[in-house]
């Protein structure tokens, strides 16, 4: 599971609980409606929080790290702020409570594969990588009341370019999210997700050059890695209000696991088919505050 996929993922769940949803029958959800006007929500508002995540190392490893979490997002001024893998986005398209809520704005992240804890000792020998800053622009679409009134079906892409010289390429990020509340306190949320780069992004993460300087037991084959989908994965979130009210702030708990499988050159690497693994497994928690 990509780094930069679990930290949107596990920020998913505080954005989803921004919105006043609650699985109740049609009277009580009316009153409920009612009261979500006067709701933290309201307004300007923003949540923070921190978790830890158990990953692999770098996107395709089979060895696991725990890595710290930090999470922000919320409304200023009319401008929305959604955590984003490693970053975060700005939406300046405003919303109207019950209507299909447009998104657009612009997204950057901090990309930081191969650059630290690489724990395999021969991927070790074949150096860190810099640390890449990525912007672009980001585009979403969310339907509510899909399967029931207070539930949604969310899509986004970010397209992302590297500005820090790092891998100087890009990536194409699309995701499909489906939040549904099971209680006024807890809610759910599915995600599907993918990443699609291009050669330069492949070359920089997953070429293999030839070091002969290395001893033969630690050479790995020569791989020169080109663009396409690197990666496809699925995250399943909860989380859980600790005073059993989404729409008064306050702490929330949130758990994540997911699933990711390494396609194309990411697959294909010798970092992932002899020293790594494309089945990529993810356990996450944390807590956030909103106010």
């Amino acid at each position: 599971m990509k780094s930069h996929t679990i930290r949107f993922a596990l920020g998913a769940i505080l954005v989803a609980s921004a919105t006043p949803a609650f699985a109740q029958d049609d009277e009580q959800g009316d009153a409920l409606l009612r009261e979500s006007h006067q709701s933290v929500y309201t307004g300007d508002w923003l949540s923070v929080g921190a978790g830890v995540v158990y990953s692999p190392s770098y996107d395709g490893s089979d060895d696991y790290v725990i890595s710290p979490l930090p999470i922000v997002q919320g409304k200023l001024g009319g401008i929305g702020i959604n955590p984003r893998p490693g970053g975060l986005a700005l939406d300046f398209i405003p919303d109207a409570d019950g209507e299909v809520a447009f998104s657009a704005g612009v997204a950057a992240r901090i990309n930081r594969n191969r650059a630290s804890q690489i724990k395999d000792p021969v991927v070790k020998l074949y150096g860190k990588l810099d640390t890449a800053v990525e912007v672009g622009p980001t585009l979403g679409v969310s339907f509510p009341a899909v399967l029931n009134p207070y539930d949604s079906l969310s899509f986004n892409v970010d397209a992302l370019w590297d500005v820090a010289g790092a891998h100087k390429g890009m990536t194409i990020n699309p995701s499909v999210t489906y939040f549904t509340p099971v209680s006024r306190g807890a809610a759910v949320s599915l995600s599907v997700s993918a990443s699609h780069v291009d050669d330069d992004y492949a070359d920089y993460y997953y070429s293999v050059p030839t070091l002969n300087t290395l001893a033969p037991e630690d050479t790995l084959p020569g791989f020169q890695a080109k663009g396409g989908f690197d990666s496809v994965g699925v995250n399943l979130l909860a989380g859980v209000d600790l005073d059993g009210d989404l729409t008064n702030g306050g702490f929330a708990l949130i758990v994540l696991g997911g699933y990711s499988k390494m396609l194309g050159d990411a697959k294909r690497t010798p970092f992932t088919s002899i020293r790594g693994d494309d089945d990529q497994w993810m356990l996450a928690a944390g807590v956030g505050y909103t106010f």
